[in-house]
């Protein structure tokens, strides 16, 4: 069940990292959900790559792990 969870929890940092990068690129003055930060263009989208990579990798983490779960049972 967590890493049920912890995928959710991936999958919606991917989408939302993705659709910010994606939103920065076509708009450089929309700074979407990071907008707070006040690092600029590069700073703003440096953390939004990020966030898409850290999705991937723990959606991809979740999905092995609970693959690996139920190989056991």
């Amino acid at each position: 069940m967590k890493f049920d969870v912890l995928q959710i929890l991936g999958a919606v940092l991917t989408v939302a990292g993705a659709q910010g990068a994606i939103r920065l690129l076509l708009d450089h003055t929309h700074y979407g959900l990071l907008g707070w930060l006040d690092a600029g263009f590069a700073g703003t989208l440096v953390c939004y790559l990020v966030a898409t990579a850290i999705g991937v990798v723990l959606a991809g983490w979740a999905h092995d792990r609970a693959k690996a779960l139920g190989r056991r049972k």
